[in-house]
């Protein structure tokens, strides 16, 4: 513990090497060998019942909570209901006078048949494997800072949630109501996604939307008479492009996919388009919304197909407010108080904190380990970062119940 101010009391010094003594390291290597990609319920069902033993360790009630339905829409355009894990949820002194919200993901974007499963150390200190940074280093280092702030007299004025979910990497759908709700009246958040190697945490967000765009239009022979067709497929290339060169001015837009087609003979009746926008403030996304309701009439209009929208903003864009600057402050004076310089910028990446800071709750949502290389099979955490940056967050919720913030 090099490098701590003065300021830091000897009982506070003592929380403080609490939370870094916390067995992180196991923790993590244990849950990273528990395949808990956002579609594997079986794996997920066995993370979920494995953070409600670690979760138990702290006082208050530990609920396991129901996926909302969740819509999907499949290659051939068919609407069903897609499953997601249950979400976990610890509720801790509700009563208290300062509310707080701490969140987490147990999902991992690797399914079970992915060919990265095992954890193995790329140099010393440095520790590859599916979710150790994303973000099950994260939770190790939100129950650590939990567990040593419950020693502390300060933590009777202090009330939390700690919500866990099982679908942050598919975009939070069926755990997105919940989120409103857990967010509803606290005074602060913090989310335990991984910071940059360096320590740099993410300070304004872009906003992400999802969509599925079916396509119908109406089959005909490509010899014989291609002109009484209406080619679904030519149609979803158009508003691709449509899409493409409409946006840049404050949002991005990535047209992914399409599925459909017909045999070569075939003008194709059906088509699915695939997009994404990344609008970077409420306006843009606005405006985004706009492009796409103008596009699509312009496509149905020039080429005779029906097309249906399907999906929509899930992330709203989290803009770096006057009290998101005054938590992210506190931050930042506790990391000077351990001797860490804590800095942000913005991302044009979205996570839960997106949705956190739509319900006007301040958030820094890169309170989790230091680490690089995620949704990737180099993913790696930084080990001594489970300690610091437990350390960290026990200060900064600290200062919190103490009325510093």
């Amino acid at each position: 513990m090099n490098g701590i101010h003065p300021r830091v009391t000897v009982p506070e010094t003592a929380l403080l090497e609490q939370a870094a003594a916390a067995p992180m390291l196991a923790q993590v290597e244990a849950w990273a060998s528990i395949n808990s990609g956002s579609r594997n319920l079986a794996g997920l069902a066995i993370m979920a019942a494995t953070l409600a033993d670690a979760l138990s360790g702290l006082p208050g009630e530990v609920d396991l909570i129901d996926p909302d339905p969740v819509e999907t829409v499949a290659p051939d355009g068919r609407i069903s209901v897609i499953r997601h894990g249950q979400h976990l949820r610890l509720t801790v002194r509700p009563e208290a006078p300062v509310q707080l919200l701490l969140t987490g993901h147990m999902d991992t974007v690797f399914p079970v048949d992915h060919p990265f499963q095992t954890l193995r150390w790329l140099e010393p200190g440095v520790l590859n494997g599916p979710g150790v940074a994303d973000m099950k280093g994260g939770i190790a280092v939100m129950l650590a800072a939990l567990a040593a702030i419950e020693h502390s007299q300060a933590a009777r004025s202090l009330g939390y949630q700690v919500l866990i979910n099982s679908d942050e990497e598919v975009g939070s759908p069926s755990s997105a109501a919940l989120l409103r709700q857990a967010a509803a009246g606290k005074r602060a958040a913090f989310t335990y996604e991984p910071a940059l190697p360096d320590g740099t945490l993410a300070g304004a967000r872009a906003g992400s939307g999802n969509f599925s765009i079916i396509v119908t239009g109406l089959s005909a022979h490509a010899g014989r008479n291609p002109d009484d067709g209406r080619n679904a497929l030519l149609a979803a290339a158009d508003l691709a492009l449509r899409l493409k060169a409409g946006s840049g001015a404050g949002f991005s837009c990535n047209p992914a996919k399409i599925d459909g087609g017909s045999p070569n003979n075939v003008v194709p009746d059906h088509a699915v388009l695939r997009v994404n926008f990344r609008p970077r403030t409420p306006d843009d996304e606005i405006a985004a919304r706009a492009l796409l309701d103008r596009a699509m009439a312009d496509v149905a209009r020039d080429h005779g197909v029906s097309l249906h929208l399907h999906g929509g903003f899930g992330r709203p864009p989290k803009p770096m407010d006057a009290k998101a600057e005054r938590l992210f402050g506190l931050v930042r004076r506790c990391g000077a108080e351990l001797g860490l310089d804590i800095g942000w910028r913005d991302t044009g990446g979205v996570c839960d904190g997106n949705n956190i800071a739509a319900c006007g709750v301040p958030v820094v949502d890169t309170m989790g380990v230091r680490g690089g290389s995620i949704h990737s099979d180099a993913e790696f955490l930084i080990a001594d970062s489970l300690a610091e940056r437990a350390q960290l967050s026990a200060l900064a919720l600290l200062r919190i119940a103490q009325g510093q913030y």
